[in-house]
């Protein structure tokens, strides 16, 4: 890096840690209720004495958010609503407001929702429920979502609904759902804050699902992300899904003391993946500290009680009493020299060697700003079975092999319709056992502006890469539109992946549908030549959406591939506001 740039930088991380409880000269955040309530419960009483100590500022006022309002950091919608609480949309969108029957029919695509459920006890009904994940075993799917509810509901409320991660279960395969509400949550001094990450387990005969958010405690510096386990109960028609309380998965490992208040890192972006052979739940998130840009870490499970995990490193601290840092369990990278972003991190396990892959995407949104003349890239790891010990951290001081590939990002595009910006191009992974590959697919702008879905796959161990450079795997038979947010968690029976995204069939319209390019090879290196599968039965239209939080239709979307069955997941908004939907393919 130049003297001047490495100089600049210094300047804005001073500027940015000395105006840290000058919240007046930006927008304020909005805080959750039961925030609000445990501050005015955390009060001091009044003092004879002339100069008071003054409470502690909402953590929401914190280093992380402050960096995210004065745009020099990008981060999740889980992390934007943590900061910012309920968002309206841009000027660009035109809300449409009206109410919507759970029976409103889509064909073969289901809402796991309920509108009619998503209103307060003091009846107000709330438009955002968005970013969706999808896991299933057998006949039983449990999809997860933002539930922009909870910005209003008081703590308790019924059906959690003060909490900002929603649910909803199927018991016939995806056909119907039921709205389970928001994940449970007694101790309103804490929020399951969203991001939802979904992964299935079953084990002796017993179904588990296994549902990770953002959790954040009011009381402590400390921020954390949590794992709900969930067990089917009964079975067929008849089953239930009982979901237990929030586990703490991961928790901050720095901390920092501005004017006697601490503040500790935040915790975005995690994501699961199960290696069921072995018991065990793996975490990949990013943890954002008072002095990097971005440290891509790696959580672990023990399955071995399925109804109550031990995680790594969340069992290590504490986020009661006066709150405990913990290590983290392993890292795959450490942050930037040049304070170049790390996020958007996603694990795969290979199930024959319990190996666990982790893909991220490094110097996203900071490179918008040439950061340290570095270069946006997806990056790969692996992480081998020998360094992924049941310990408060792991033996290895890093991953065994490490490959990048230079993408084209679309971070600088104001997709229309889609509120939020920067987009991103974080890396979706799947393990081909079959195949004997780990593959990674994004959005890229290499041959169009508007961006299409490529893949670039490496061989399982070594990390070899397959493709000499990465290749389209979504048909062009459309005019130019956009392409955007894929998803790919596991190969089909074949070692194919089923790779699902946003399409447009125009550049100039915000219309959007989900499409899936369905058996892809992951050791091809020339374009399918099959046209897409059209997943969804008709167009949103994203410019007449009514929605709360930002982005309005997510920064992810998800898919899951068990028995013969692809099930996709997205944010819908034909019924004029934000909706999980689902949908299943068969492939055979």
């Amino acid at each position: 890096m130049k003297d001047q740039e490495r100089s600049r930088i210094v300047r804005t991380f001073s500027a940015l840690a000395a105006g840290i409880l000058l919240s007046a000269a930006i927008a304020v955040p909005a805080m959750h209720p039961q925030a609000a309530q445990a501050a005015a419960a955390h009060k001091p009483s009044p003092s004879p004495t002339p100069t008071p100590t003054p409470s502690p500022p909402p953590k929401n006022h914190s280093p992380f958010c402050n960096k995210l309002a004065n745009k020099t950091l990008g981060a999740s919608q889980g992390a934007q609503m943590f900061c910012f609480g309920a968002q309206s949309a841009n000027a660009a969108q035109a809300g449409v407001n009206g109410s919507a029957s759970a029976s409103t029919s889509f064909g073969s695509n289901v809402d796991a929702a309920n509108p009619q459920e998503d209103v307060t006890p003091s009846g107000v009904q709330v438009h955002g429920q968005s970013e969706t994940s999808i896991a299933s075993a057998g006949p039983y799917v449990v999809e997860a979502w933002n539930d922009g509810t909870g910005f209003f509901a008081p703590c308790p409320s019924p059906m959690s609904k003060d909490q900002l991660t929603g649910y909803g279960f199927s018991n016939d395969g995806g056909k119907t759902f039921t709205d389970l509400g928001g994940l449970p949550n007694a101790d309103c001094t804490t929020i399951i804050d969203g991001d939802p990450s979904v992964e299935a387990f079953t084990v002796g005969g017993a179904t588990y699902f296994y549902i990770s958010s953002i959790f954040i405690p009011f009381n402590v510096p400390e921020n954390a992300l949590s794992v709900t386990a969930c067990k089917v109960n009964g079975s067929g028609s008849t089953a239930t899904l009982a979901c237990g309380q929030p586990i703490v998965a991961a928790i901050s490992s720095a901390c920092q003391t501005f004017d006697g208040f601490t503040f500790c890192s935040f915790l975005d972006k995690e994501f699961l993946a199960v290696d069921p052979g072995r018991n065990r739940l793996y975490m990949s998130y990013t943890e954002f500290g008072p002095a990097d840009s971005g440290v891509v870490e790696l959580a672990v499970c023990d399955l071995s009680s399925p109804a109550s995990p031990t995680c790594h490193n969340g069992s290590d601290g504490s986020i009661t009493g006066t709150g405990t840092t913990a290590a983290p369990y392993f890292i795959v990278a450490p942050g930037d020299p040049n304070f170049c972003e790390n996020e958007g991190a996603y694990p795969a396990v290979d199930r024959a060697t319990g190996d666990v892959y982790v893909a991220y995407e490094h110097d996203w949104f900071s490179g918008l700003f040439n950061c340290g003349g570095e270069t946006t890239q997806n990056i790969m790891n692996r992480v081998p079975l020998s360094c992924l010990t049941l310990t408060p951290t792991s033996p290895c001081a890093g991953p065994s092999q490490v490959q990048a590939i230079n993408i084209t990002s679309l971070e600088a595009a104001f997709i229309p319709g889609y509120n939020r910006f920067p987009m991103n191009d974080f890396p979706r992974v799947a393990v081909s056992t079959r195949s004997g590959t780990i593959s990674m697919v994004w959005n890229d702008a290499r041959q169009h502006g508007t961006g299409d879905i490529f893949l670039q796959s490496f061989s399982l161990g070594s990390l070899t890469p397959i493709q000499s450079q990465p290749v389209r795997v979504n048909s062009r038979s459309d005019t130019g539109g956009w392409l955007f947010l894929p998803a790919v968690r596991n190969a089909d029976g074949s070692g194919n992946l089923d790779i699902s995204f946003y399409s447009r069939s125009s550049p100039n319209t915000a219309l959007t549908d989900v499409n899936a390019s369905l058996k892809v090879d992951p050791r091809t290196t020339s374009t399918p030549t099959r046209s897409d599968t059209r997943i969804t039965t008709g167009s949103s239209d994203w410019n007449a959406v009514s929605s709360i939080i930002v982005p309005n239709f997510g920064d992810y979307t998800d898919n899951y591939f068990v028995g013969s069955t692809l099930y996709v997941a997205w944010s819908d908004g034909r019924l004029g506001f934000p909706q999980p939907f689902a949908d299943s393919v068969s492939v055979h």
